[in-house]
Formats: structure tokens, sequence, C-alpha cells
């Protein structure tokens, strides 16, 4: 099944993407949202050319093992395909740590991975409300906020970030999500800036 894994792109060293580790990054093809400031368009589609396969990358991962420490999937959304559970558990029987970023729009499928997962990067959107104005989903905000329940119980290792445009997110907001999140054990939100030149809704950049 791990074979099935549809890939987008490959970054085959990074000292960034899984705090503390040197890391390679898959990314997952395929997402079910639109968010307006996302800056990786190229991987929403869910099935799309491309250059890797799953095969290429465990070769390349063979190759390094001492070298890397951990394997980070990010998409995309990986939890969106059922191939990814059965391309984790290769890596780690390569002796390689496992790192996900997710936006937790898969509660049920990120239980079944958590206890092969070293590290997670949660992203985290906007109050569960306002959710639909920025991925154009109805409902949307429900899944994140389960997640993010879900790795605080677990006592997974997590970093919890929250991308900012501000016409998208206020201060008072920032404050709620902040609030929220340390009621569910979680302390500290990391808030990136957006980087309008590559948003998907071009508008965003004169807002």
């Amino acid at each position: 099944m791990a074979e099935k894994l549809r890939i987008g792109g490959f970054t085959p060293f990074t000292a960034i993407d899984f705090p503390g580790e040197l890391a390679a990054v898959v990314f997952c093809q395929g997402c079910p949202w639109r968010c307006r400031y996302c800056h990786n368009g190229d991987l929403l589609p869910a099935r799309a050319p491309s250059n890797y396969g799953w095969d290429q990358i465990l070769t390349f991962l063979a190759d390094r093992q001492g070298l890397l420490d951990a394997i980070v999937f990010s998409g995309g959304e990986p939890t969106a395909q059922n191939a990814l559970r059965f391309a984790i558990v290769q890596v780690r029987e390569l002796g390689f740590k496992v790192g996900l970023h997710t936006a937790g729009i898969y509660p049920s499928r990120l239980s079944r991975l958590i206890h092969n997962l070293d590290w997670v990067g949660l992203d985290i959107k906007a109050m569960p409300e306002n959710y639909p104005s920025i991925t154009g989903v109805d409902g949307s905000g429900v899944a994140p906020w389960q997640c993010a329940e879900i790795l605080a119980k677990s006592k997974t290792p997590l970093q919890v970030r929250l991308t900012r445009h501000t016409s998208l997110t206020t201060e008072g907001e920032l404050k709620q999500i902040r609030e929220k999140l340390q009621r569910i054990g979680i302390e500290h939100l990391e808030v990136q800036q957006c980087n309008n030149k590559q948003v998907i809704d071009q508008t965003l950049n004169s807002l």
C-alpha cells in the first residue's frame, strides 16, 4: 500500500521542519481545503503528475541511514491518503523518526497514526466558527480543534502554529485562540506571517 502514496515534492535535507533533527521532507499530494493564504497551490489537487515514486524515496532514505535523523510528511494534507500509514511504518523500519505536518482535517486518522509519530506540527487557522472564511469549507473548524485535543492528551511532541494574514486574523481572535489552546493543555502558539506573494487568493495582496 505504501507505494500508492502520491508525492508532489521532496526536500532531501532540512534543519527546520522537525525541531532539533536533520530531516528530509516528503510533500504529499492533495488537500480537500483551499485556504486563501495557501502557498503550496500545486499540491492541492488530489492527483497530479509527479517526478517522485515511493520506491525512489525509500532508496534515497536507505542511503541516508545514519546521516538523517527523521522524515517529515507534509503537504498538501498527508492524512488525506490512506497510504500514509504504511509509508510511516516503512520509514520507522529504516530507523528514522517520523514527523507530520497536518491541518488536522481527519481526527480519526490522526488518532490511528499517533503511536508511530515522534513529532507533529499542527496548523490551527482560526476559532472554529471562523474557519470557513479561510478554508472555503463549511464546518471545517471542528476537526482541527479535535486534533488539538487528541494531541494534547497523547503528549506527542507538538508545535501548534498559525499563519496570520491581518485581514483574516485579528488580535482579538489571536487572544481567543491562545486561551482556547491553553484550556486544552497547549501552552504555546507559533504565529507565522503570511507570505502574500505566493497565496492562492491574490486578493489578499491588496488587503
